[in-house]
Parts: C-alpha cells; structure tokens; sequence
C-alpha cells in the first residue's frame, strides 16, 4: 500500500514544491496515512486544508485502502 500512496504524492508534489514546500509519507498503518509537510507547507496556515482537501481526497479517490491522513 506504501507504493499507491508514493505513486499518488508523487503527482501531488509538483504543486507543493512549486509553492516551496513538499510531503513526505512517514508510515501507513491500518489505512491511516501519516505525512509530513516540510519546506514552506510546513508553516503555513493552509497547510490543514491542503492536508484534508486536497491529499487525502486524492488518496482515498486513488487508493481505497485509505480511510485517513494525518499530519506528524
């Protein structure tokens, strides 16, 4: 399941990096996706609704096996 979850941040992170940030995967457990926001997602103030609308939506859209994605 790593590997679906790498092959869908890969396609998310373009955008990340092109705002200076990026998003690493830390584990996946139980269909609980954990990441790592770094760079300038890490503080930003949307980061959150990047976090909820964007990647776990595309995640849960990508992978079935995902029921949640958490920042660590």
């Amino acid at each position: 399941m790593k590997e679906k979850v790498e092959t869908v941040l890969n396609k998310i992170r373009p955008s990340l990096i092109a705002d200076g940030g990026n998003v690493e995967l830390v584990d996946v457990t139980d269909g609980i996706v954990k990441l790592k926001l770094t760079g300038a997602c890490s503080g930003c103030p949307m980061s959150a609704m990047t976090l909820k609308n964007v990647i776990e939506r595309m995640l849960k859209a990508e992978v079935t096996e995902v029921k949640q994605v958490v920042s660590v």
